[in-house]
């Protein structure tokens, strides 16, 4: 509350806060400053002087685990969320969707870090869940556990495997380990805040990011370009295609908490 009190007392406008950790405190702190705009990522706060932005992760998602499911040789690929909580399980649907949507067979094991929000925090226990997984036999693993996921990447490079990054682009920290990256674009929610203040547009209410909005997507540059070939590309761009046009639906858990896959 004091940080976003300290911004709003100063005049800044919009003010965003980059996650559900900040909707308590910016549901007291909103109603105190009407004339000042914010914006919050992954979660819905509504009031009249707020702009929630979520996002389509199941989308973004989908398109990794077809990537992991054309470069698995075993047969089985891993996912590892921080803790059973519903945004994340929406992530790990989609992975699944996507790389059943390559292989039916394909066995994909989930394995969470720890029960709750601090599993977001601890790298040494998720190295461990990851190395588990590497030992059944998983050969790619999709880390969906934040500060966590350092170590599901480091498992996975270790035992020269491959890790996929999530949120931001991560093939930079182990070139030719990370296959890619689940992009998702808070940039673009934040430049769309400040650009839409500026031009006098802005607006409160629910936005939804996906596919279509640029608001997920892999990451391809020179970190995977040695990993990724031109077939799985070619299935990563018709996916995505299939997906704006409504030929292929991806599962949102948060809507249906049964996972079709």
């Amino acid at each position: 509350e004091q940080a976003i009190r300290q911004f709003a007392t100063r005049g800044n406008s919009p003010i965003v806060l980059p996650g559900f950790s900040w909707e308590t405190a910016l549901k007291t702190v909103a109603p105190e400053f009407p004339d000042t705009k914010f914006v919050i990522i992954d979660t819905v706060v509504d009031l009249p002087n707020v702009r929630s932005v979520v996002f389509k992760e199941q989308e973004g998602s989908y398109l990794v685990g077809i990537l992991a499911a054309m470069k698995s040789e075993s047969g089985k690929i891993g996912v590892v969320p921080a803790f059973n909580f519903d945004l994340l399980e929406a992530f790990a649907c989609g992975y699944k969707q996507g790389a059943k949507s390559v292989n039916p067979d394909i066995e994909v094991l989930e394995t969470y870090v720890g029960t709750g929000f601090e599993a977001f925090n601890d790298p040494v226990k998720a190295t461990e869940v990851a190395k588990s997984q590497l030992d059944q036999g998983v050969d790619v693993i999709y880390q969906v556990s934040g500060g966590s996921g350092a170590g599901v990447l480091q498992a996975a490079a270790d035992a020269g495997k491959f890790g996929i990054g999530v949120d931001s682009n991560q093939n930079h920290l182990h070139p030719g380990n990370v296959l890619t990256s689940m992009l998702k674009r808070v940039d673009v929610a934040t430049y769309n805040a400040m650009n839409d203040e500026k031009n006098g547009t802005w607006t409160p209410g629910l936005i939804v990011l996906g596919l279509a909005e640029e608001g997920v997507g892999a990451a391809f540059d020179e970190n995977n370009a040695s990993l990724i070939t031109d077939e799985m590309k070619a299935a990563v761009d018709k996916a995505t295609a299939d997906i704006k046009s409504g030929a292929v639906v991806v599962h949102d858990f948060r809507s249906d908490k049964a996972c079709p896959v």
